[in-house]
């Protein structure tokens, strides 16, 4: 699924997308060949060795700098990571907005659009799932199984001038004084956040931040989002992380850590 249809369900809560991929039957032999795949994907994606991870202290990087340290197939051992998100997945700045502009930064996040005002930025999206037996079964008695699909929508910025310290705090202030709640457009999409709260920072970089999001579904129910922030030196790397079942369900959900450390990492 593109992330554009990720961040629709996300925020218009599309039920008839998430019944197409909770479940499905157990049993499968497509794991080997999904493997398969995998591993022929980082063969042909750069591996994080390869790049020069850092810059001196206070110096912002280059768009072609950020190309390199930012996540790539190589990178992670599951899912798949797009370096190019199609132009339908592009959403500019000026094409987002709040009810209140403190809030602004963490919709920011979920777009994947960069803090504040950076020298450069690159986008990338992660995109993988797990799988786990079902409590239920089929019609015949047969084993089932539940497919939980993760989406993440990654920002990374380079500043000038503490820039990156600025935007990290827009975030953390966004995280206090919306924790009530707020409204925002992002593109064409429309959401209602009813809840804000921070949870355990990340570790890896010199600061960080996570928060979750409630995000109304429909009459008195919400889903829920989660937004990650960790600041490398000058740098700042953001994730907006979708579960499609928490989407609609509310229920918590574990964000793939192994790709933020991934990303850190490369960092330096």
């Amino acid at each position: 699924m593109r992330s554009t249809a990720v961040r629709r369900t996300a925020l218009a809560a599309s039920a008839a997308a998430l019944v197409l991929l909770v479940t499905a039957c157990g049993g499968s032999s497509d794991d080997d060949s999904a493997a398969g795949d995998d591993k022929a994907k980082a063969d042909r994606s750069a591996p994080a060795g390869d790049a020069d991870r850092s810059a001196p202290a206070g110096k912002a990087l280059t768009a072609a700098e950020l190309e390199k340290v930012a996540l790539a197939q190589a990178d992670v051992k599951n899912g798949e990571v797009t370096t190019e998100l199609p132009a339908e997945d592009e959403v500019a700045k000026d094409q987002i907005s709040a009810d209140d502009k403190t809030c602004l930064p963490l919709v920011h996040v979920q777009a994947a659009v960069a803090q504040g005002e950076s020298a450069a930025d690159v986008q990338r999206s992660w995109q993988g799932q797990t799988e786990a037996p079902s409590e239920s079964k089929g019609p015949d008695g047969q084993d089932m199984t539940t497919i939980n699909v993760n989406q993440i929508m990654l920002n990374v910025a380079s500043y000038e001038d503490g820039g990156a310290e600025q935007a990290l705090a827009a975030l953390n202030t966004a995280a206090e004084k919306c924790a009530g709640g707020f409204e925002a457009t992002v593109g064409s999409d429309k959401m209602r956040v009813t809840k804000v709260s921070e949870t355990d920072a990340p570790k890896g970089g010199d600061e960080g931040l996570a928060v979750d999001l409630g995000v109304a579904t429909g009459k008195d129910k919400s889903g829920l989002m989660k937004i990650v922030a960790v600041r490398k030196g000058s740098t700042l790397a953001t994730f907006g992380v979708v579960n499609l079942s928490s989407v609609m369900t509310g229920a918590d959900f574990d964000v793939p850590t192994e790709v933020i450390d991934a990303q850190v990492a490369k960092l330096g």
